[in-house]
């Protein structure tokens, strides 16, 4: 199997389908997954602008299909899932990057909302990849989700076609991009960068929204992510508006007023149930 080395590869295969020309397989870094080409998906126009309604009723439809995998019904009530897509404003049609994707829990389920017209690119870099252990290889072999393509590379590495994409996810990962592993199972990431390569790639009016544990206002990341995996709301929301994007509105789902900030997010006593902020931002 041939992997791909770009997102722009990736949606290049999407157009060659939507064209009648032959479907390739590609392959995450472990050489152990596919990703296919959705037979009638089109090319996304670079120029065009991106913004709409969420599709509800496809949404809906996404979170009941038969075909998702019993462990990813175990987190539907904790991940409310169909809070963050509304949110998201998906819907048929779009392009859309799951970043720092894991095991792939939200990119089937975008890549049912967005159909054999839209596309997926499930993004992890190799730590990421390597902690999602087998769900990549079970959500993705056999070409289970033919619009969905896998994406492995650094952050500053990523190469994505400009001004193809309606929106991008962050779950519960930017955080991360700040951690500074003193084991050293995590590379040295810059946010700065990685929000420079994703900026360009995204169309006017497309939104980005992220998902992610508390910290305290003030926190140093360097504390904070490292002890808690927790980020400041307040320097996501500096990071993302330095970077080019506009502030556009905030969720109070996964609000908890009861967790006070100060316990890892893996303590069973909050686990799950940490208080998270939901940002999203637009391209102007």
């Amino acid at each position: 199997m041939r992997r791909p080395t770009a997102a722009l590869l990736a949606f290049s295969l999407l157009a060659l389908a939507a064209c009648g020309g032959p479907q390739q397989e590609s392959s995450d870094a472990q050489d152990t997954t596919r990703s296919g080409a959705a037979s009638d998906a089109p090319a996304s126009a670079g120029t065009q602008t991106s913004g709409g309604a969420a599709d509800a009723a496809s949404i809906d439809a996404a979170t009941a299909n038969p075909n998702r995998l019993a462990s990813d019904r175990d987190q539907d009530a904790w991940r409310k899932a169909g809070d963050v897509l509304r949110f998201l404003e998906l819907r048929p049609g779009m392009h859309v990057i799951d970043y720092m994707a894991g095991g792939g829990y939200y990119s089937e389920l975008i890549s049912y909302v967005v159909g054999p017209q839209g596309g997926v690119i499930a993004y992890n870099n190799d730590p990421y990849l390597k902690y999602a252990g087998e769900q990549p290889a079970q959500r993705y072999g056999d070409n289970r989700l033919p619009n969905v393509v896998q994406l492995t590379a650094a952050p500053e590495d990523v190469a994505l076609d400009p001004e193809s994409l309606d929106a991008a996810l962050f779950v519960q990962s930017y955080h991360d991009l700040h951690w500074r592993s003193k084991d050293g199972s995590w590379p040295a990431t810059d946010p700065a960068q990685a929000l420079a390569k994703l900026v360009p790639a995204l169309k006017r009016g497309a939104v980005v929204v992220v998902v992610d544990h508390a910290a305290a206002a003030g926190s140093d990341p360097d504390v904070s992510v490292d002890g808690l995996h927790r980020i400041d709301p307040a320097l996501v929301r500096r990071e993302f508006e330095a970077a080019g994007l506009v502030f556009d509105a905030e969720s109070p789902v996964f609000q908890n007023t009861a967790d006070d900030h100060t316990k890892p997010v893996f303590d069973e006593s909050i686990r799950h149930k940490t208080d998270q902020f939901m940002y999203r931002f637009r391209k102007p």
